[in-house]
């Protein structure tokens, strides 16, 4: 499974974007994507996932901000993010996981929230 995201980049405080990431290969293993992010000198944490049957979960920092979707004819999952805060300032990684267990990553996505 590859993992490409796209939709980082610099916006200011209150302001949105939308991540996107596709998955290609053994697609039909994967039964849950998410987000994930890390800023500088912590410990990555979890933003969002959605299952293949759309059940979503929530970091406590995204819940009421930011909302998961998927297009699972596309095999791409979608992070809109709203009210961005400088706080969100972070490398923001798409993760998929099979149902042999096995998980994937991203190679990330910088997104930037000036004050």
């Amino acid at each position: 499974v590859q993992l490409g995201e796209s939709g980082g980049g610099l916006v200011q405080a209150g302001g949105s974007l939308r991540l996107s990431c596709s998955a290609s290969g053994s697609v039909f293993s994967i039964n849950r994507m998410g987000w994930y992010r890390q800023a500088p000198g912590k410990q990555r944490e979890l933003v969002a996932t959605i299952t293949s049957d759309g059940t979503t979960n929530y970091g406590d920092s995204a819940k009421g901000r930011f909302t998961i979707s998927r297009d699972s004819a596309k095999n791409t999952v979608y992070l809109q993010m709203n009210s961005l805060n400088p706080e969100d300032t972070a490398v923001y990684y798409c993760k998929a996981s099979s149902s042999g267990s096995y998980t994937y990553w991203g190679q990330g996505t910088q997104v930037t929230v000036s004050s």
